[in-house]
């Protein structure tokens, strides 16, 4: 009878991923590679920034759009970052990216309105989606293919009821980067169907080939993208919660309208904190993302010799995404196994959708010593 009560789109509504705190209670030796959480502590210089700023007072509720010197440092990184005029009322201060795509669903999207996201995408996207009361529609792309994006497929993919793309890049779980032509591609279908991008640009500084360009500024496409960031990962700051959403004000003030109705504004401190981290973000990227980098390619190299596992090499992100098509179990069997023989945690990639079925992710938020015992055992497995 109680689930009579439950409002229909939490009973069916997509689900995330989730810690598996029994795992690791369990296993005293396991090496836990499942959530995507930085494990490097804030850099010192931003937590000693916001304590400051909390001992002078900065401790109470600011604007709701977010505070004005961050939306200044936001808006003058952007400008010597990518070379693009970003105006103030263009920024809007939410509390974690996560929460800024939630907002961003719900002020685009009607009952039924479909979102197109390519497949394997951010398990959250779906649920995302559905709560705002959309329609989640996936468009594959494939490991043999370098999961690059197909026009055909997205072209396919078009009805009336399109609102949206949501774009992922660098993306996760795959850990691709996608090239200038690609976002060339989806800026021309965008146009021609008149669809928006939510850009979901969070890994910026995680790009080991060619530097970064954010989708919103090629020719026309500021407009129709509304671009979500965050603190959490390019700088180490997860547990912070505090992300910046970027797009036309007509969007941002439904935006603020809504998120006045859940959690009014991002945390002062936190706030506060990112502009410290904003500062220092050249630093922050030769300190810490440079150490992901070596990490990842070491797990990319360890991965590549173990025969019951295939890979595409990342060109992005903290994770890996190999394949277990050779061991003749599904991705959940596999990761049932790897943790009760191997003691090793990873995540199933079926809820990273359709495409994700028969993968694993790995999030390499450890030091390469744990790394390596991670595939030192993984090594001696047998399918």
């Amino acid at each position: 009878m109680k689930r009579n009560f439950i409002a229909k789109r939490f009973q069916s509504a997509g689900t995330g991923l989730t810690l598996d705190t029994a795992a690791l209670a369990k296993y005293k030796d396991i090496v836990d590679l499942s959530i995507g959480d930085t494990d490097f502590t804030t850099d010192e210089a931003i937590i000693n920034a916001a304590f400051r700023d909390a001992k002078a007072g900065y401790t109470h509720y600011g604007d709701p759009k977010g505070d004005p010197e961050l939306i200044s440092a936001v808006c003058k990184a952007w400008e010597e970052d990518f070379d693009q005029s970003l105006p103030r009322d263009h920024v809007l201060v939410s509390a974690s990216s996560c929460l800024g795509m939630s907002l961003a669903m719900f002020a685009i999207l009607d009952p039924g309105d479909e979102v197109i996201v390519f497949s394997p995408y951010f398990a959250l996207y779906r649920a995302q989606i559905e709560l705002a009361g959309g329609v989640c529609v996936d468009v594959p792309t494939y490991a043999e293919e370098d999961y690059a994006i197909s026009e055909e497929r997205l072209r396919a993919a078009i009805t009336p009821r399109t609102k949206a793309i949501i774009f992922n890049n660098p993306t996760n779980p795959t850990g691709m980067g996608y090239d200038l032509s690609t976002m060339e591609m989806l800026a021309r279908v965008a146009k021609e169907y008149d669809l928006l991008i939510a850009a979901d640009e969070i890994y910026t500084t995680y790009i080991y080939e060619g530097d970064f360009r954010p989708i919103r500024t090629l020719p026309g496409m500021a407009e129709r993208t509304i671009t979500l960031n965050s603190f959490s990962k390019n700088f180490l700051m997860t547990g912070w919660r505090v992300g910046v959403i970027i797009a036309e004000p007509e969007f941002l003030d439904v935006m603020n309208r809504i998120n006045g109705s859940l959690v009014y504004s991002a945390p002062s401190i936190s706030q506060r904190a990112g502009i410290q981290a904003l500062a220092m973000r050249k630093e922050i990227r030769e300190k810490y993302v440079t150490a992901y980098r070596d990490r990842i390619f070491y797990s990319a190299d360890r991965i590549e010799k173990i025969p019951y596992l295939s890979l595409v090499r990342p060109k992005g992100t903290f994770y890996l995404f190999p394949g277990v098509e050779k061991t003749g179990l599904d991705d959940k069997q596999f990761c049932k196994e790897l943790l009760e023989r191997a003691h090793v945690l990873v995540s199933a990639g079926s809820p990273f959708g359709k495409t994700g079925a028969n993968h694993f992710r790995i999030a390499c938020t450890v030091g390469i010593d744990q790394l390596k015992q991670a595939f030192d055992r993984m090594e001696k497995l047998e399918f």
